[in-house]
């Protein structure tokens, strides 16, 4: 019985988690294409999700100590709650409000849905670690199912992002992805089964700061993983693709559809692979110890295909877009390996005692190099291009190999 509550739970709190993700991946294509339509520019764009990063370094450092205080359930519920809000928040944004105050207010807004998600996020990372048993490589497997599901999800809700901002604007598209949250949270209110742990009031706020070394490097390592991907990956990317896409295409409602797609397959083959992760390593039944040169090794390898691509780039001046759109393929399915490497040390290096506060300070490492990449891909794609991008993502990668290597066995 009692496994039978803990697979119900497991399977609820991941429901909740990918509808979450869906409706964040469409948010996010509709606030940059629609102020790309209005004009806006690379670094404004850019801007736009700062606070949504900064939200989540802050929520990522407290939401493992408030669930830890309050019980994993308590989060889950608030990232729902806030997101649906945002989502509503934003719907009276009209487009002659000017750059500066919608700077200013979508800024706002998305910080709120920065919360939303990463308080979501640790809720069902956390809630693998209590639900799933660590025997025979099925914490890797459980842990690499339900972020690489994800991941493919965040990519399908960037399509429909993309393709709903053709078709039916840009409120109508906010009022009904918020009403769709509204009857997953309504339901997993009455749905969810005992299984998620409660909360200790004797937690301390000091208890969020990792004493652990493995922790702390392998946080770094995840800090300048994620900064070399959201480098090029967050502005730079889908503006020149929709560039391009223009050249081939006769209208911007084309051009959404075509790079929503994009984003959305290089998603969904980025989760896939993840899910894949652990019978790509071998990995069912290696130790911990195992995997750590593992995790050391592959972000050198990783570090090597932007900087080729760059070189392809800035050699023939503008590389032809099949060789672009393959080489970021490869990127996704090495990077893919990585991030299900570090998404599972984390949970081995932490005691179930304080697992939400080592993945709290883990993703909160995680929104930081977030927020890195996201003003690093304006800037540089600003002043150099997508080939900048990428040279700064080589760069980014180098360095988080380098924090991997004080891992220890």
């Amino acid at each position: 019985m009692a496994h039978r509550s803990s697979v119900s739970a497991y399977i609820g709190v991941s429901a909740a988690y990918w509808a979450f993700m869906l409706s964040d991946g469409a948010l996010r294509m509709l606030v940059l294409f629609h102020f790309h339509r209005l004009g806006f520019n690379a670094i404004e764009l850019a801007t736009l999700f700062v606070l949504y990063e900064v939200a989540g370094v802050i929520t990522n450092l407290s939401a493992g100590w408030i669930a830890a205080r309050f019980g994993l359930s308590s989060t889950l519920f608030s990232g729902l709650t806030l997101q649906t809000i945002a989502l509503l928040m934003l719907m009276p944004v009209s487009d002659d409000l000017g750059v500066g105050v919608s700077l200013v207010y979508v800024a706002f807004v998305q910080g709120v849905s920065g919360v939303a998600k990463d308080l979501t996020k640790m809720s069902a990372k956390s809630a693998v670690k209590h639900l799933v048993p660590d025997a025979d490589g099925q914490l890797f497997k459980w842990v690499a199912y339900l972020t690489g599901a994800k991941n493919a999800i965040k990519g399908i809700g960037f399509f429909v992002g993309a393709a709903l901002l053709a078709m039916v604007g840009f409120s109508k598209s906010l009022f009904g992805m918020a009403i769709f949250l509204a009857i997953i949270l309504i339901t997993l209110a009455f749905k969810l089964p005992a299984g998620l742990p409660k909360g200790k009031r004797s937690s301390k706020f000091s208890d969020v700061f990792s004493k652990t070394a493995n922790v702390n490097w392998l946080s770094l390592a995840r800090v300048f993983l994620f900064a070399a991907r959201d480098v090029w990956f967050v502005v730079a990317l889908p503006v020149y693709l929709f560039t391009q896409s223009n050249v081939y295409l006769d209208n911007d409602t084309y051009a959404f559809f075509g790079v929503g797609a994009f984003m959305a397959l290089w998603i969904i083959f980025y989760g896939f692979v993840q899910t894949r992760a652990p019978k790509l390593l071998g990995a069912y039944h290696t130790s911990p110890d195992g995997l750590i040169p593992l995790a050391q090794s592959w972000a050198f390898g990783l570090a090597a295909i932007p900087a080729v691509l760059a070189m392809l780039i800035f050699g023939f001046g503008n590389a032809p877009l099949p060789i672009v759109v393959m080489g970021l393929f490869v990127f996704g399915g090495v990077f893919a390996i990585n991030s299900s490497l570090h998404s599972y040390l984390i949970l081995s290096f932490s005691d179930a005692s304080r697992v939400s506060m080592n993945v709290g300070f883990y993703y909160m490492a995680n929104a930081a190099g977030r927020l890195i990449g996201t003003l690093a891909s304006g800037i540089f794609f600003q002043f150099g291009g997508l080939g900048a991008s990428l040279i700064a993502a080589a760069a980014f990668l180098t360095i988080s190999g380098l924090a991997a290597k004080r891992l220890a066995a």
